[in-house]
């Protein structure tokens, strides 16, 4: 598979190719640009994978987790498929993607999080101790999302 190409300038939260004074061949850096734009802007992966799959459509985009083979070293990046080959975004602290394999809504903050379901009240006896065990739960999940400071 062909290597995704080095850009000498990009921006700051994304990588996009910057475009100078005098350069030549300026469409591939915009068609570049749109390229990952177009792939991050609805901000939704297919899922969490180690390693790439084996047939993948153009403008998949997945999570990597423990990166392996064409995928080593990118963990927790967004690794997209473009132009047949692909492209990888660092995550960014606040960063929130929606997991089309989980349905859930995933957030980075040093590590990728989503929220886990709390534990319902079990029994009839003693529902004000669930009942505050099972909010103080929902508030720690939460937290642990970024949702609740």
């Amino acid at each position: 598979m062909p290597t995704a190409a080095s850009f000498p300038a990009t921006t700051s939260n994304y990588s996009l190719p910057l475009l100078f004074s005098g350069q030549a061949q300026k469409e591939f850096f915009v068609n570049e640009a749109f390229s990952l734009i177009d792939s991050l802007l609805p901000k939704t992966v297919l899922g969490v994978q180690d390693t790439p799959p084996t047939t993948p459509s153009t403008g998949d985009i997945y999570v990597v987790g423990a990166g392996s083979g064409e995928w080593s070293g990118q963990d927790d990046g967004l690794a997209i498929f473009n132009n047949n080959t692909w492209q990888f975004v660092p995550p960014m602290s606040g960063m929130m993607v929606f997991n089309q394999d989980t349905n859930q809504i995933m957030f980075f903050s040093s590590v990728w999080a989503s929220a886990a379901e709390p534990l319902l009240p079990q029994n009839g006896s003693v529902v004000d101790a669930e009942a505050r065990i099972m909010l103080a739960e929902i508030v720690g999940v939460l937290k642990a999302v970024g949702i609740l400071a």
